[in-house]
């Protein structure tokens, strides 16, 4: 007798962490929903029969509900949301504009709750649980003066809340919601910065990789038990002054 494949909707995933999540799941036996804004064009991701491919802005109901129908239609059903697709960018607090807040708003906070809402209705509906995990950031819970970006964490910040809000929320239904809250990795969102000072910002002295997000999503996906929780994976950057 063999168990049923489990299913897994990864957003943000043509690239960077939301790849090494995404491609983590397909190494492990999950069928895997992988959305971005053109994934279908150019992606990172391994090629699989066990893999959709979702085109769309996450910041669009549209889009929710398009990755929603793929996964139900062509798997049968949900068993994951991984919350990766973000936007971030840093400069001083009198810098950002109106627009800027606008554009991590859309992508941060209007995509996590569209594809969010969607996939805990499913997951109710299914009645067997499920987990949600978030992609945030250490610094959103524990500042770095050498890292300017408040306004990014203000967004960054509000997923970390709803986590735990929705986490007590749902308990009863089995339904588990964390998040990961990486420090420095080396990804294409931080391609122009020198890597030299990048390795400042980590006790370490290290620059994560996209596959280290990538493990501690899968563990906190398949931790039954585990809920609630913001898994800071920074190399001990929120533990304070180094």
């Amino acid at each position: 007798m063999t168990s049923k494949r489990k299913t897994a909707i990864v957003t943000g995933a043509s690239q960077g962490i939301g790849a090494a999540v995404a491609n983590l799941f397909l190494e492990r036996g999950y069928n895997v929903v992988a959305n971005s804004r053109r994934i279908s064009q150019s992606n990172e991701l391994l090629r699989s029969d066990n893999l959709a491919l979702v085109d769309g802005d996450i910041a669009l109901t549209t889009t929710a509900d398009k990755i929603v129908d793929v996964a139900t239609s062509r798997f049968g059903s949900i068993d994951a949301l991984v919350n990766n697709a973000g936007i971030f960018f840093a400069k001083p607090f009198t810098e950002y504009t109106a627009e800027d807040f606008r554009a991590l708003s859309a992508t941060n906070l209007d995509g996590f709750i569209h594809i969010t809402q969607r996939v805990i209705a499913q997951l109710l509906a299914q009645k067997s649980g499920g987990s949600v995990v978030s992609i945030t950031a250490s610094i959103a819970d524990h500042p770095n003066l050498s890292l300017s970006a408040s306004v990014p964490m203000i967004t960054k910040g509000g997923i970390n809340a709803i986590t735990r809000s929705l986490a007590l929320e749902y308990a009863k239904q089995g339904i588990r919601v964390n998040a990961v809250a990486p420090g420095v990795v080396d990804t294409p969102l931080l391609k122009s910065v020198p890597k030299d000072f990048l390795q400042t910002l980590s006790p370490m002295g290290v620059i994560g990789t996209s596959r280290d997000i990538a493990e501690a999503v899968l563990y906190l996906t398949e931790a039954s038990k585990i809920t609630g929780e913001v898994l800071n994976v920074d190399s001990g950057a929120h533990l304070g002054k180094w």
